[in-house]
């Protein structure tokens, strides 16, 4: 399932960020003060950049959320990190803040898949996938966020989870086969009102917002293997 993803950084300097999170949480994303046109990476257990509805001040804020709920036997581990879109209002953790409008958005340019293999000596490995809709439009995630007052903090911090429906045609085809039960991001329909209801700006009550996380199909994007990281180089022996 999705643990990374990359961003234009313009996009997210769209709205500056207003709520920075204590602890150690920081910004969260590789090179993240990358200026206009920079692609930045963002991962499980950093934190994103998630777009929220500020009700009193009437406008969209961006808000930096730690990406994963914190696990209760240590909250610096992110555990669980995604909602099912059939079970998100519904079941919890997930179901108190979908209802209260806890919904944000985090912008996304490309994503991670994993591809479970098994190698020649038998062990299995997660081999990673690109995806990649070509077409340079920024398109959003919808997650649902929720604080927690975390022992030890002064205050509460931000956590968010990733929406995730059935994965669509490409995905299964290319990357997720050999799994019963495929999965990829809940990805909204760009803008208004898909974009508003979400995030709970109107008066549109939550099964309004639930019908929203559709797996997108028909998608001319592209999937191939990560380029593996260059190794630096090895030392000489002199």
């Amino acid at each position: 399932m999705c643990g990374k993803f990359t961003a234009q950084a313009s996009w997210r300097e769209v709205v500056a960020f207003s709520q920075p999170l204590t602890g150690d949480g920081g910004a969260g994303g590789e090179g993240d003060a990358g200026g206009d046109g920079e692609i930045v990476t963002y991962r499980v257990g950093a934190a994103v950049p998630v777009i929220v509805w500020d009700a009193e001040a009437g406008r969209r804020r961006v808000v930096p959320m730690r990406w994963g709920f914190p696990d209760p036997r240590d909250w610096r581990r992110p555990r669980p990190i995604h909602a099912r879109s059939e079970t998100i209002d519904r079941k919890e953790p997930f179901r108190t803040p979908f209802h209260a409008g806890q919904r944000g958005i985090v912008v996304f340019r490309t994503f991670n898949e994993g591809e479970e293999v098994t190698k020649p000596s038998g062990a299995t490995a997660t081999k990673q996938w690109t995806i990649d809709p070509r077409d340079g439009r920024p398109r959003g995630f919808a997650f649902v966020w929720r604080r927690y007052a975390i022992e030890g903090q002064p205050a509460p911090l931000l956590f968010c989870v990733m929406a995730t429906v059935p994965a669509n045609e490409l995905i299964r085809r290319t990357i997720k086969g050999a799994e019963d039960d495929p999965r990829m991001p809940a990805i909204l329909e760009d803008g208004d009102p898909t974009w508003s209801t979400w995030l709970g700006e109107t008066d549109a009550d939550p099964a309004s917002a639930r019908a929203l996380l559709r797996t997108m199909e028909g998608v001319d994007w592209t999937s191939a293997p990560e380029s593996p990281k260059p190794r630096p180089p090895r030392p000489r022996m002199t």
